[in-house]
């Protein structure tokens, strides 16, 4: 049949469905009873109808069907690393993720027959350095170099605020990449508008910085990489990855710099535990979907026993094989932006923009993030967030199932801890108070160890 029905019917409006929904609350109250508000400070509505919006946006950058799977390794050694990275590759991994410990692991060794041309290749490394970025100058590598990320994390430069930019200028210009790490905020606790509006402000230090220094052609095809961390709320966090890449569009538009940008993402580490540990799979799964189905280009996922493990083969092979369900047998690579057309998701994409907007615009205008990093401003709010989110967690209103609400008191994991799960902090002169990350659970379960 070629016709369409739909026109012989009587469209129903927003506020008929409301007016039907508060007749079959028989007297209680819509507002109290249907519509909770979020950490973000944003309303949920039990439903949403398109003549809630005046325009309906999409997001022609995002394109599910080419998100790639990858693998993360940590580098000891170049031979032993490449290796591992083969291996991966014949497995399914379509990228790779090396993290880097020092900057004297040579680039022929690391990449020795990669085909870049097929696998992407990140490096991640916690060093400022011109001959190592040099050396990984590669079509499809990625070398993630962030000075203010690590200031924010360190809580101080590589080596001063003048030399760090003097080298990073120099690797910019020669990459033609940019890396925005927003991961740390997720993980430290702030919530989702904090996330947005912060990793907006960060990569505006930069656009302010080289917006003069490169010339056109180098802003236009300049390669802009987000890193993010995927928490546990579904649909919000879809939303949150849609709403970066409008935010970011509209930024670059401003500087004249490339409105597309690659997201690289992750499920977060703030709601993992080690106790009931295999519930960490449920979860990176559903973080894993909720990147997918919001637009990441790359997603990697952690291993349900990064915790406490050291890496291993076994728990490697399970993230992995769980992004390959999703792709091979979930289909989860067969529509382009899958979010289209959800109401609901739309609503929280305009809402999240805005209000990440609002918050991003007063940073602008009380000196700039840098400056409000070094007057502890954006750690006071993200401490502020976090405090609220692990009230909800001790007070069982944010559950995390296995460890605050159905323990399961015969598990034992004191000897199964081969690395701390836990936060350390070591002592040492910092120029700023870092911004840390540490997870809801930390404090239940060191109690839970104790009495073991």
């Amino acid at each position: 049949m070629s016709k369409s029905l739909f026109s012989d019917f009587e469209g129903v409006s927003s506020k008929a469905w409301k007016q039907k929904i508060q007749v079959d609350l028989k007297g209680a109250d819509y507002n109290n009873n249907l519509i909770w508000k979020t950490n973000e400070g944003i309303d949920v509505k039990p439903f949403y109808h398109a003549d809630q919006f005046k325009a309906i946006s999409n997001n022609p950058n995002s394109k599910a069907q080419d998100w790639k799977i990858c693998q993360t390794i940590v580098v000891d050694k170049a031979e032993e690393a490449n290796a591992q990275a083969i291996e991966a590759i014949n497995r399914g991994a379509e990228a790779i993720l090396f993290t880097m410990p020092s900057e004297s692991i040579p680039s022929e060794v690391l990449l020795k027959t990669i085909v870049l041309d097929k696998v992407s290749v990140d490096i991640q490394c916690n060093f400022l350095s011109i001959p190592f970025s040099r050396s990984f100058n590669q079509k499809n590598v990625y070398v993630q170099n962030d000075i203010i990320g690590h200031l924010a994390k360190t809580g101080n430069w590589h080596n001063n605020l003048k030399e760090d930019y003097d080298q990073f200028e120099i690797i910019v210009k020669e990459n033609n990449q940019l890396c925005i790490n927003l991961d740390l905020y997720q993980n430290a606790g702030a919530n989702i508008v904090q996330q947005l509006a912060y990793g907006l402000a960060h990569t505006n230090e930069y656009l302010n910085h080289f917006e003069k220094i490169l010339d056109n052609n180098k802003k236009q095809t300049l390669e802009i990489t987000f890193n993010v961390a995927i928490g546990s709320n579904y649909f919000f966090e879809i939303a949150k990855l849609r709403a970066l890449r409008n935010l970011w569009a509209t930024l670059a538009s401003e500087y004249g710099f490339n409105i597309s940008c690659r997201i690289k993402a992750t499920p977060s580490k703030r709601n993992k535990t080690i106790y009931d540990y295999n519930v960490n799979m449920l979860r990176t799964t559903t973080e894993s979907m909720s990147a997918v189905l919001g637009g990441a280009d790359v997603v990697y996922n952690l291993p349900y026993d990064a915790l406490y493990h050291d890496a291993n083969e076994f728990g490697d092979r399970i993230s992995r094989n769980q992004l390959l369900i999703l792709k091979n047998e979930s289909y989860f690579d067969k529509v382009n932006n899958p979010a289209d057309g959800s109401y609901y998701i739309e609503y929280l994409t305009l809402k999240l923009s805005e209000k990440a907007l609002e918050l991003f615009k007063d940073i602008e205008n009380n000196g700039g993030f840098l400056s409000q990093l070094k007057e502890g401003t954006i750690q006071r709010k993200i401490k502020e967030s976090a405090s609220k989110e692990q009230s909800q967690f001790d007070t069982e209103q944010l559950i995390l199932l296995g460890t605050n609400k159905h323990p399961n008191p015969a598990d034992r994991m004191k000897n199964e801890l081969e690395k701390s799960p836990f936060l350390r902090i070591d002592k040492r002169k910092t120029l700023i108070e870092p911004i840390i990350a540490v997870r809801l659970s930390e404090k239940l379960e060191i109690n839970r160890l104790k009495n073991e």
